[in-house]
């Protein structure tokens, strides 16, 4: 579970990012956080892999307060945690494969298991024949599964996307989803932000949302 407690978020210049957010996240739940442009929606997400820390306030996961955490911790703390980043930060240098790859190698994977997952994952996101290819040859929606991809690759418990369709037409952001759904129905807890609310239609899942640092509903 993922629970926020009296969290707040103020920046050196003075702007709030997050005031006084109270909220839970049970394990294997489906969540979008909506919200306008500066609502606050990638901070709250960046609390949760502990990219930003909060000013105040308490931020557990299965009872752990990542708050606090050290900074040596952390990357052990993101090893249970996929990130999809609004501006993909793919490695241009690098083929499709080893941007996969590289969070393998951190975590120091061997070479054949590395090469299995790395597959697996290009294979669940429709990429596996574009293996070789360099991601400046790759669509936009292609782009946005190869970071999906690099996202799942160590089969994290939770993953968080921020605005993962933002730049796609509907079509596209319409098979993202339903990736994300997917990892849903096999256990993983899956926080999706987005201002579509075109993708929040019929949803039965549960939808917060963010306006200027606070959570309303």
């Amino acid at each position: 579970m993922i629970t926020f407690k009296n969290v707040s978020k103020r920046y050196p210049n003075g702007y709030v990012a997050l005031n006084n957010i109270n909220l839970s996240i049970n394990v294997g739940e489906m969540v979008f956080l909506t919200g306008h442009s500066g609502a606050g929606k990638s901070t709250l997400l960046k609390s949760i892999a502990a990219i930003e820390r909060p000013t105040s306030g308490i931020i557990t996961i299965s009872g752990q307060n990542i708050a606090q955490l050290k900074s040596s911790a952390i990357p052990f703390l993101r090893r249970k945690i996929g990130i999809v980043f609004q501006d993909h930060k793919l490695l241009f240098d690098r083929s499709v494969f080893d941007n996969i790859l590289l969070p393998l190698q951190i975590s120091n994977f061997d070479t054949q298991t590395a090469a299995s997952r790395v597959r697996a994952a290009l294979d669940k996101v429709g990429l596996l024949k574009k293996e070789k290819v360099m991601p400046i040859t790759l669509s936009g929606g292609e782009k946005q599964r190869l970071c999906i991809a690099r996202a799942i690759v160590h089969r994290p418990a939770i993953l968080i996307a921020d605005e993962p369709t933002g730049n796609l037409d509907i079509a596209y952001a319409r098979d993202i989803m339903a990736m994300f759904t997917s990892f849903h129905q096999v256990g993983v807890t899956v926080i999706i932000s987005t201002h579509d609310a075109s993708l929040l239609e019929n949803t039965q899942h549960r939808v917060l949302s963010l306006a200027h640092g606070s959570l309303l509903a």
